[in-house]
């Protein structure tokens, strides 16, 4: 089985390609740069280093929203042509859960963040346990875009220790400090962003499930109004 993964829902765009149970590559970039540059050219370039042969993958996963619109519409757009162009089946994979892959083993709860701007949050609550051999993932909290204190609150009513990750961890750390209760932890660089790698591996969990859709009907999924739509309903 080998999935290839997309992931531009926040800042940083990642490709990967994952064959059974090997990461054969992952390119990721996180710098000043719009996915529309950098998403083709990446694939393209994991491509020829590996020399894959696209024809050999089975599908495509993409991280399928919350996340930034503009970032979510070019990975659809992306993973949808490669879909029609291989006649291959996507595998959506929500962006948070992709997230959270970045953590897999720990027995904390896991709280992604992303920042959804005006004091907002894309988040969710997860944990994951052990089944046999296995680390399955149990959703706590789905994803959803609220007030930041909405999910501190929601944490600390929980009474665990937590590991907090995404980029709005750096853009409400002051906040997460103040109204944390509970013991908690802030993940390192290499683990707090967006990973294709997390995508592909939850992708191909999905695949195997029979968790796939149609290039023709995939959606990103938004969790609220963009701001041009919000402004105009006077929101």
């Amino acid at each position: 089985m080998k999935i290839l993964a997309l992931d531009s829902s926040g800042l940083v765009a990642s490709a990967a390609i994952v064959e059974d149970d090997i990461l054969i590559a992952e390119y990721t970039l996180n710098y000043k740069k719009t996915h529309s540059q950098t998403l083709l050219p990446m694939l393209d370039e994991i491509r020829r280093n590996t020399e894959l042969d696209l024809k050999t993958v089975d599908a495509v996963a993409v991280a399928s929203g919350p996340g930034s619109f503009t970032g979510l519409r070019i990975g659809a757009a992306t993973a949808k042509g490669l879909g029609f162009a291989l006649e291959i089946p996507l595998v959506e994979v929500p962006t948070l859960k992709g997230l959270t892959y970045n953590v897999w083993g720990t027995d904390r709860l896991i709280c992604p963040m992303m920042d959804a701007r005006r004091s907002q949050v894309y988040t969710g609550i997860y944990q994951f346990e052990t089944n046999g051999h296995e680390q399955e993932l149990r959703t706590i909290e789905p994803q959803c875009a609220v007030d930041v204190t909405v999910i501190l609150e929601e944490i600390n009513d929980l009474k665990q220790e937590v590991i907090f990750l995404g980029d709005g961890v750096a853009v409400y750390r002051e906040m997460i400090e103040a109204k944390t209760k509970v013991p908690y932890i802030i993940a390192p660089p290499h683990r707090s962003r967006q990973s294709a790698a997390g995508i592909a591996v939850l992708g191909a969990r999905y695949f195997a499930a029979g968790k796939i859709v149609s290039a023709k009907t995939h959606q990103p999924e938004y969790l609220r109004l963009s701001q041009a739509e919000r402004e105009r309903l006077n929101l």
